[in-house]
């Protein structure tokens, strides 16, 4: 494909309707994972990606290597603080969703998204998970029902999981 088809491509993928769920990435270090999961919302029609803290942005050779050109599909905003994208996403009425293991959790096959919401999911460092204060202000906390010994998935893996789960409750 030439360069001028890629980048209509790009504009057109922006332009489609998208699912009301907008994807944060609380302090992810690893750009391979980044990448994964830009390549999986642009998959399921996720409206945005905002990348906290020393989450690493695009344009870079090592996000790219897995996002194969979803970052220019994919709309995206870059905030130091975490915080600072909570504060935007609440002015705007978007219900805050922590992906992370907590005692007052549910499950995310029991969650039900409501009409004419918009929801941000929220996933955390690959070791320590989403920071505690970003917990704090989530609307909610879900989790992936795990049966193994070890109770954790890779951060690009459960993305995939509860993008997918969630695109196929909000299908448009």
């Amino acid at each position: 494909m030439l360069k001028a088809e890629l980048l209509l491509e790009h504009d057109l993928a922006k332009k489609i309707d998208k699912i009301p769920l907008i994807v944060v990435l609380d302090n992810v270090r690893s750009m391979h994972n980044i990448g994964s999961v830009f390549r999986t919302a642009d998959a399921f029609l996720v409206e945005a990606v905002y990348l906290c803290g020393i989450t690493a942005r695009p344009p870079h050779k090592d996000i790219h290597k897995t996002a194969l050109g979803a970052t220019e599909s994919v709309s995206w905003k870059y905030f130091e603080f975490t915080h600072e994208a909570l504060r935007e996403l609440q002015s705007e009425d978007v219900v805050l969703i922590g992906i992370e293991q907590t005692h007052e959790g549910a499950s995310l096959e029991d969650f039900i998204p409501g009409p004419d919401k918009r929801y941000a999911v929220i996933f955390g460092h690959e070791v320590r998970g989403v920071e505690q204060s970003v917990i704090d202000k989530c609307d909610e906390c879900l989790h992936i029902p795990q049966f193994g010994t070890k109770h954790s998935l890779n951060i690009s893996v459960c993305a995939g999981i509860v993008i997918w789960e969630l695109f196929k409750k909000m299908q448009l």
